[in-house]
């Protein structure tokens, strides 16, 4: 089952840097998920920053803020610490939040077809419908996109 925009988002708990993470206990909050590909590589790293450089107005518009890759928690504590990031990353070695947002797909990396994480983000409302979906994400002011959404819904 994947998530559909105007649905209830199937809930889920999952390893996170800060413990487990309970999406239903997220209830009351605006939730951003953005999945990303890979720990500690400059595409990941510029999106996380970005993230946490407008941190402060996401919790002021009474959001949660997530990343999720398949990443081991391990490596998500790693990342988290050098980046500083103010904000949770959620490990998914198993890839059922992936598949449960569909964001696994085939994508060419130098010639090679290699399955991977497509680069998407997913703002769940205070009721926990998904508001809206960004998926195929360019980096390049991604994060504001995702701010003003999340303004509108506060």
């Amino acid at each position: 089952m994947t998530v559909t925009v105007g649905k209830i988002a199937p809930d889920f708990t999952a390893a996170s840097t800060g413990g487990e993470f309970h999406l239903k206990s997220r209830r009351g909050k605006i939730v951003v998920l953005y999945f990303y590909p890979k720990d500690n590589t400059p595409g990941c790293t510029t999106e996380g920053s970005d993230f946490a450089s407008r941190h402060a107005k996401f919790v002021k518009a009474g959001a949660v803020v997530a990343g999720v890759s398949r990443d081991s928690l391990r490596s998500h504590e790693g990342f988290k610490a050098k980046m500083q990031f103010p904000f949770d990353l959620i490990s998914d070695p198993e890839e059922a939040l992936c598949n449960q947002f569909g964001v696994m797909k085939m994508k060419n990396m130098y010639g090679r077809q290699v399955r991977g994480i497509e680069r998407s983000t997913f703002v769940i409302d205070p009721a926990g419908k998904l508001a809206r979906e960004w998926r195929g994400v360019k980096v390049p002011n991604h994060v504001d996109e995702v701010l003003a959404c999340v303004q509108t819904l506060a």
